[in-house]
């Protein structure tokens, strides 16, 4: 008798397409857990700002990686690629169907595929481009990448200051091109993955994000920004929600003008989203609005098909 094969169902899309809302349907269907990989989720100081989902939500199906970690904490997607192993291994000794969910395009992948092998380098320096990241701001270093690693410079969201510096610390580290470690050698996983995307037309899409910054706003997410100004130069606060807001507490910008750059820079976010997702020619997009019945009935089709 063959074994039975682990099937992880990844939903997958730019912010606020509705992915939590599908990846419980998908989980109540098949009596499975949910993984979140949304890089800002873990982070339990950030609620309001990271859309978190709501306490129905959360008891709807059994969630993992959701607000489990601090902002003072050092953890990245080598951590994360770990830790949802090691969980998937737990979980598919009890049912051989789990679900992960998110945005962040690396972290789901970093699960998938796994990551490529970079070097150690001296901490020190993510400490001083950090620091550099404070005091000149995102273009010089973005500059900085573009010199050491065109490539890179071209490749990555630049626009994401943990990716940037993460690309920056191992150019300056090695004095070799970040891209050059770069190999994209898929690792042997012990399940198969059926990746779900939803998508909409832009202005559907850009108009559910200016809905849910609003509504972001109205639920207090400068209140909750306030109480981690202190804290902006860490890593999991270079957000979208928090930078923008922090601006405005020191006087750079108004109210209005922070709001309404919060929805711009969301709205590239998902762009780059969408980008990186639609290179991926394994994922099965589907309109947002499609009904449940459609999308569970390609999931058994591929399921079965194995």
């Amino acid at each position: 008798m063959s074994k039975q094969r682990n099937f992880l169902i990844a939903v997958v899309g730019p912010t606020a397409i509705g992915k939590t809302a599908l990846s419980i349907k998908i989980a109540n269907y098949y009596n499975s857990d949910i993984l979140s990989a949304d890089s800002r989720q873990f982070y339990n100081e950030m609620q309001i700002g990271t859309a978190v989902p709501e306490p129905e939500e959360l008891e709807a199906a059994n969630h993992h990686f959701i607000q489990n970690r601090s902002i003072f904490e050092n953890y990245n997607v080598g951590d994360f690629e770990v830790d949802a192993l090691n969980c998937l291994h737990t979980l598919f000794a009890k049912h051989h169907i789990q679900v992960m969910v998110g945005g962040s395009g690396l972290y789901l992948n970093a699960v998938v595929n796994g990551l490529d092998n970079f070097p150690k380098v001296d901490g020190k320096i993510r400490d001083e481009l950090n620091a550099r990241l404070a005091s000149e701001g995102l273009e010089s270093l973005q500059n900085q990448l573009k010199e050491l690693d065109e490539l890179s410079y071209h490749d990555i969201a630049i626009d994401n200051p943990q990716r940037l510096i993460r690309a920056l610390e191992i150019c300056i580290g090695t004095n070799q091109p970040y891209s050059s470690f770069k190999t994209n050698s898929k690792k042997e996983r012990d399940f198969e993955t059926i990746k779900i995307g939803l998508t909409a037309d832009r202005e559907i899409l850009y108009d559910r994000i200016n809905r849910r910054v609003d509504v972001m706003i109205q639920n207090g997410l400068i209140k909750e920004a306030k109480t981690l100004l202190p804290h902006k130069n860490l890593n999991a606060l270079q957000t979208v929600g928090y930078r923008e807001l922090f601006a405005y507490f020191e006087g750079n910008t108004d109210k209005d003008f922070a709001v309404s750059e919060i929805k711009k820079n969301t709205r590239r976010f998902a762009k780059r989203q969408l980008t990186w997702f639609r290179k991926d020619q394994d994922i099965n997009w589907f309109d947002f609005e499609t009904p449940f019945d459609e999308i569970s009935a390609l999931i058994d089709s591929k399921i079965n098909a194995f």
